[in-house]
């Protein structure tokens, strides 16, 4: 059993998504963990948005990356620039780390629609790139 740590900014939206699609593309047979350098709440259109798709994310907690530190992961996977450039080592620092930075919807402004856009669109290139992480590191 691999342990993944998802890490962004706020932990509430684009790592949220992400943890909710490892999750369900590994059927919950890895741990998944996700945290923020300085967590929020999640955002209620990260849960819609997955929700759509099935994947319950609503019982989620935003977390704080210090509450991880002394847990040996495999691989620390950051969604955002900033969590990758202010990401800290970790005592037992052996994960493999994976960066990929996606748009943050929540600092998206326009219409009501332009906003579900931007979350429907980030929330699709956040599962490919974690289905693809699933099919090349946890699928054996």
């Amino acid at each position: 059993m691999k342990k993944v740590l998802v890490l962004c900014t706020g932990n509430s939206c684009r790592s949220q998504i992400a943890h909710g699609f490892l999750n369900y593309y590994t059927g919950n047979r890895h741990l998944i963990y996700s945290a923020g350098i300085s967590p929020h709440d999640i955002n209620p259109l990260a849960i819609k948005t997955m929700s759509e798709l099935g994947i319950d994310i609503s019982l989620h907690t935003s977390n704080d990356l210090k509450e991880y530190l002394n847990i040996d992961f495999d691989y620390l996977i950051t969604v955002c620039d900033h969590a990758h450039e202010h990401c800290p080592i970790f005592p037992k620092d052996t994960a493999k780390r994976i960066h990929q930075n996606f748009q943050d919807p929540s600092k998206i402004t326009g219409t009501d629609d332009q906003i579900k856009q931007a979350f429907v669109s980030c929330r699709n290139e956040i599962s490919i790139f974690c289905l693809e992480f699933c099919k090349k590191h946890l699928s054996h």
